[in-house]
């Protein structure tokens, strides 16, 4: 059996706690199906790792805020290409407290971003790893952690 090579990507996680102190998740449509997913890309030259994932959230979301350099996990998905074949991806996710949402950011004419709670984030997204990542943001208490720190910090 053959070990299954994966291209590395980064994501975000952008959260924030609304009124009622809940916490909430921004998810944005991918640009090809319109499906829900978190900001992620490539890995950038000369960047590090939480770094271009803060970058990916402000393109593809509008999302401004705090990243922790640590991340909370990784999932693996099918990167797909139109007119070709797939290529196996290992995404490493770094939470983001949103400080705010710009109204004008590079991909806003490509996607929507909305809120949702972690259980209707976990429901949405196709990959099934990321969704076990967000439905363990309530309970999982090394993710909390690191998730309260970054609060704090912010």
């Amino acid at each position: 059996m053959s070990k299954t090579e994966f291209t590395d990507q980064i994501g975000a996680l952008p959260v924030r706690w609304d009124k009622s102190d809940k916490l909430r998740v921004l998810m944005v449509t991918s640009r090809d199906r319109g499906r829900w997913v978190i900001p992620k890309g490539w890995m950038m030259d000369g960047k590090k790792p939480w770094h271009a994932a803060e970058i990916e959230a402000l393109e593809e979301a509008g999302a401004v805020g705090f990243i922790s350099k640590k991340s909370i996990g990784c999932f693996h998905y099918d990167k797909r290409y139109e007119g070709k074949s797939s290529v196996p991806c290992r995404v490493t996710l770094y939470p983001l407290i949103v400080e705010r949402l710009k109204r004008r950011w590079k991909e806003r004419d490509e996607r929507k971003r909305h809120w949702f709670s972690p259980a209707k984030a976990a429901k949405l997204v196709e990959e099934k790893e990321l969704a076990r990542l967000l439905k363990s943001l309530s309970d999982n208490q090394e993710t909390l952690a690191v998730i309260e720190k970054l609060r704090k910090a912010a």
